[in-house]
């Protein structure tokens, strides 16, 4: 197997591009694949302050190890969900990391922002924990960005996990999630900063083969609450049609956000407010974080 670049001996073959690398050129290609996701979605000016969410994970310590080559200014957040040795190991590895590029990271916890981790939120709920635990960071890194003053906040999602997300957005038809499924959100308000994902164009596959290949240290395991999660099936299901036919989740998600997205991006606007109590953005009078503390506060 040869490196379609260099002719030299490949290390990676991408059946979905029908090509295969060599080391120095995956890292180039993988470095490519975000400089065009930036450049086509216009993400980041250059130089910009950009606030990277990471979890401790292959995808948002990648995209991290890129942007920091790249030149921009970059901070970590880390979200301590309080999941027992998971939240450990994970916070542990985004720490490392940090010290390894002398890059700052923020570090800010569940319990103190909600009152309780998100095991508490779990049992208090009764909801699938994903669901809890996905408004909280939602809010927190929005809060965040807006309180150290960062203009957008970069987060991790691959080709996989977009790819799942529409899955399951049109699988049920979800015509008000549909406009928001695109690989940069604009600011609609003054109090909701912009949201980016330099990795939609990579599979989960190569920013594993990146990590290994630049050396970076990531928690490997699953969030022990993901198990049986819906975004998994839809996960699998991809998996058994990308096997089947290479490029599939590329075509599938390239093929609506060229030519789909556009009809639902027309929707009209929703009216947002400011929350009563917190001042964060919502479409009501109390935003959904708020009733979620309250909630919590009641049963603890």
């Amino acid at each position: 197997m040869k490196c379609r670049k260099c002719g030299g001996a490949a290390v990676l073959e991408l059946r979905r591009h029908n090509a295969a690398f060599c080391e120095p050129d995956f890292l180039e290609f993988f470095r490519n694949q975000v400089r065009e996701a930036i450049r086509k979605y216009r993400m980041l000016a250059p130089g910009e302050r950009v606030l990277v969410a990471v979890s401790g994970g292959k995808d948002s310590l990648a995209l991290w190890d890129v942007l920091i080559d790249e030149g921009y200014q970059t901070t970590g957040l880390y979200l301590d969900l309080g999941i027992f040795d998971y939240s450990v190991e994970s916070k542990a590895r985004c720490e490392a990391f940090a010290a390894r590029r002398a890059a700052p990271l923020i570090v800010s916890r569940v319990a103190d922002a909600i009152g309780a981790p998100v095991p508490v939120i779990k049992n208090v709920t009764r909801r699938p924990p994903c669901s809890g635990c996905g408004l909280s960071k939602r809010y927190l890194m929005n809060r965040a960005a807006l309180e150290h003053g960062f203009p957008v906040v970069a987060t991790g999602h691959n080709l996989d996990d977009e790819a799942a997300t529409l899955f399951g957005s049109v699988m049920h038809w979800q015509t008000d999630a549909l406009p928001r499924q695109s690989p940069a959100l604009a600011s609609t308000h003054p109090k909701l900063v912009r949201r980016v994902k330099p990795l939609y164009r990579l599979s989960e596959r190569e920013t594993a083969a990146f990590a290994f290949l630049r050396r970076i240290d990531y928690i490997v395991e699953e969030c022990p609450f993901a198990k049986g999660a819906t975004s998994i099936q839809h996960k699998q299901i991809l998996d058994r049609m990308e096997d089947a036919s290479p490029g599939a989740k590329h075509n599938f998600l390239f093929g609506f956000l060229e030519k789909a997205q556009p009809a639902f991006a027309r929707a009209e606007p929703v009216a947002l407010n400011e929350c009563a109590r917190c001042g964060q953005v919502t479409t009501g009078t109390l935003c959904a974080f708020c009733k979620l503390a309250d909630q919590v506060k009641r049963a603890t």
